[in-house]
């Protein structure tokens, strides 16, 4: 977001009543599908300021580089971690698998994937977690960080080892 904003900033900063407009957003009402982003770029667009082809460009950039924009979405902590950051690692090393007690009999729910290697099986604890501005209270999406950000946040990391057996 913080690209994305920093690039309309630039195109607002064109508008002839520029400070107005900006007053404007400031007390701005959004529902849904017409929030704050649909407001500038209608703007810009109708005041001759932001092109088709600009437009255009700016989303695919955009989209480029929030692909899994939607990670954010999932609210609750457990449920990103089961349904996202475990899918993700699986895809990746599709040997991994959901532990049971028929591969491992003392399983009590203690780990989250499993991988059985020739050496023993490799217990996998998820962790995983977004990076958000700390200092914000907008929605998890809003609030989401780009990776060169030198905005505040807190970060846990994705796929610890557990142990081997």
């Amino acid at each position: 977001m913080e690209k994305l904003k920093a690039e309309l900033d630039r195109f607002i900063d064109e508008l002839k009543e520029a400070e107005e407009f900006r007053a404007r957003l400031e007390s701005l009402v959004s529902v849904y599908p017409f929030n704050e982003y649909e407001y500038i770029i209608s703007t810009l667009l109708g005041a001759d300021i932001l092109s088709l082809d600009d437009y255009y460009e700016l989303r695919d950039e955009y989209i480029a580089r929030n692909l899994y924009l939607y990670v954010f979405e999932i609210s609750a902590p457990r449920g990103f971690g089961e349904r996202w950051a475990q899918g993700q690692l699986k895809s990746l090393v599709p040997a991994l698998r959901k532990p049971s007690r028929k591969l491992d009999v003392d399983y009590s729910g203690q780990y989250d994937l499993i991988l059985d290697l020739d050496e023993g099986l490799i217990r996998i604890e998820v962790k995983a977690s977004r990076a958000v501005d700390f200092d914000s209270s907008e929605s998890l999406y809003v609030k989401a960080l780009a990776s060169d950000s030198k905005r505040r946040f807190d970060m846990n990391f994705l796929g610890l080892p557990y142990g081997v057996t």
